[in-house]
């Protein structure tokens, strides 16, 4: 099995649309970033990426590449998943932590945890996702996600690879 962790934050910025794990929310402003600012789905990305060893979100989708301007981050999701793959993993768990001061994730939790589970393939009860206020951290204008992955072998991988080599213990 492999481990993969993502951290993203982006500040919110009247006059873009929110949203968060590939749903849309309700809010009078969004969050700021080159593509839609989607703070989870990015985080998401650079854990998935992180657990195969498949480098970051930076280096798929450049910030300074005008292609990416606006661009909706399960494109993202999507890229990473097919590294996951190519690495003969697949998804078994996924635990997030939004960290924000509003709007409220709780009415909006059970749409997110299907979204991404719906993005991975898996079911929601394999999507973890949580929110916290920032209290006395001073961050009530951005928003932060941290995610963790956890990625087990596919059963294809796992009948191809060659049991290890045992050694022969040297004699003293």
């Amino acid at each position: 099995m492999r481990i993969g962790f993502g951290w993203d934050s982006h500040e919110f910025k009247a006059g873009v649309p929110l949203r968060i794990g590939g749903v849309s929310l309700p809010h009078d402003k969004g969050l700021s970033g080159h593509s839609d600012g989607d703070v989870l789905l990015h985080a998401l990305t650079d854990a998935l990426l992180g657990a195969v060893a498949a480098g970051d979100i930076g280096g798929y989708f450049p910030p300074s590449d005008p292609k990416w301007k606006g661009a909706d981050s399960v494109i993202f999701v999507k890229e990473a998943l097919k590294q996951v793959r190519r690495a003969g993993y697949i998804v078994a768990n996924v635990d997030s932590t939004l960290i924000l001061a509003e709007p409220k994730i709780g009415p909006h939790s059970s749409n997110i945890q299907e979204r991404v589970a719906e993005l991975l393939g898996i079911t929601p009860g394999q999507v973890g996702i949580k929110a916290k206020t920032p209290e006395g951290l001073n961050l009530d204008n951005a928003a932060i996600a941290h995610v963790a992955v956890l990625l087990v072998v596919t059963e294809k991988e796992k009948k191809s690879r060659k049991p290890p080599i045992k050694k022969p213990r040297k004699k003293k």
